[in-house]
């Protein structure tokens, strides 16, 4: 198996189309070609990390965090950034950033955070918007069911618990082809008229290629006439945090307790307590500032993030607990999501969880 093929499988579960605009997500380092011997796990690839990876036979390396994220003008190792694309090239150990694409995708980041914490009901909290499209063309009657099929197979025409969707309508096409043309319906140079069926399907925009490679391979026109919009709605198995609910209702210092135990945090940062009981919960693994709105529209009673500043904590106005367990503490067992979507479908070679502590936080 080459790199490329263990990227597939990951990105077939988050695909970086969804990662943030800011964000530097895919192949950072290495040959994408390249046969993979092992693959280790990380949250953040420092040093350590790629010492880990020589140490266990690993040429390429999985990471959460992207280990380049800024523009680099020169590598020459002054600093740990460098020191780590020095160190990867020099034993050909290639490295993948997943990041904001896991963070957005339905079984990712957020959804790790809520099945630890024995969380119901999940639902995005920030449903990402134009990803969805919208593809119309044109097709003689006879053979719209035959293009449509092709659509769907390719991943078109599913919106929420459905499949298959699509809108039909009749019509009557008209078209000439030049002296240069080769029509399957008519004769150059003659205008035709042919019945046919305008058909529109949705299709998740990562899979754009394949949609048109289905289109143009079912369809018998020389020149397929199609359309392609973004739209604005709103994907609601795509975006940033989720909300949850707890099977029980609990005190908030019983839940703050059973948050601290859970995501193995030795601190937790809140806003004053309400004296209300916790049974709604909004998560949003990493720096969340953004999402309190957001959380609080939901009436989620507490608000799970890290990162808070002094000045945010006024943001929950009694509304809402707002809790920061950490940066890394929140994400810390995206990793052992990773492993477990890698060892589904690999078994001819090692998918090994990093053992390596990559907090720069301490604790006194």
């Amino acid at each position: 198996m080459i790199v490329q093929e263990v990227i597939n499988i990951i990105e077939a579960q988050a695909p970086i189309a969804y990662a943030e605009g800011f964000d530097n997500v895919g192949l950072l380092v290495g040959n994408n070609k390249q046969t993979v011997s092992n693959v280790l796990v990380t949250l953040d690839t420092l040093e350590t990390v790629v010492d880990e990876a020589i140490d266990k036979n690993c040429n390429l390396i999985i990471s959460f965090h992207p280990i380049i994220f800024k523009g680099l003008k020169k590598i020459t190792g002054k600093n740990y950034v460098e020191r780590v694309i020095l160190k990867a090239i020099k034993h050909d150990i290639a490295i993948y950033a997943i990041h904001t694409a896991l963070d957005n995708a339905k079984n990712g980041v957020n959804a790790i955070i809520c099945d630890t914490l024995n969380l119901k009901n999940k639902s995005i909290l920030i449903p990402q918007t134009e990803t969805l499209k919208k593809l119309t063309t044109y097709a003689p009657k006879n053979e719209a069911k035959k293009i449509r099929e092709a659509l769907f197979k390719a991943g078109a025409g599913n919106i929420g618990n459905y499949s298959n969707c699509s809108f039909n309508t009749d019509g009557v096409g008209t078209y000439k082809g030049n002296q240069y043309s080769n029509p399957t319906k008519g004769e150059k140079k003659e205008e035709h008229n042919e019945v046919e069926t305008k058909i529109t399907v949705l299709y998740n925009k990562h899979l754009e290629s394949k949609i048109l490679k289905a289109l143009f391979n079912s369809h018998s026109y020389e020149e397929v006439a199609y359309e392609i919009i973004t739209i604005e709605n709103m994907d609601q198995n795509i975006g940033m945090g989720m909300v949850g609910e707890l099977e029980k209702s609990m005190t908030e210092n019983a839940f703050l307790s059973y948050l601290k135990d859970k995501m193995n945090t030795n601190t937790i940062r809140h806003s004053k307590l309400l004296n209300k009981p916790i049974k709604k919960v909004a998560v949003l693994g990493g720096s969340g500032s953004f999402a309190i709105k957001n959380a609080k529209a939901t009436g989620a009673d507490i608000f799970i993030t890290a990162d808070l500043k002094y000045h945010d904590f006024f943001l929950a106005e009694n509304a809402i607990i707002l809790a920061d367990i950490g940066h890394y503490e929140s994400e810390q067992f995206t990793k052992n999501g990773l492993v477990s979507i890698l060892t589904k479908k690999i078994t001819n070679f090692a998918i090994i969880l990093s053992q390596t502590n990559t907090n720069p936080v301490k604790y006194f």
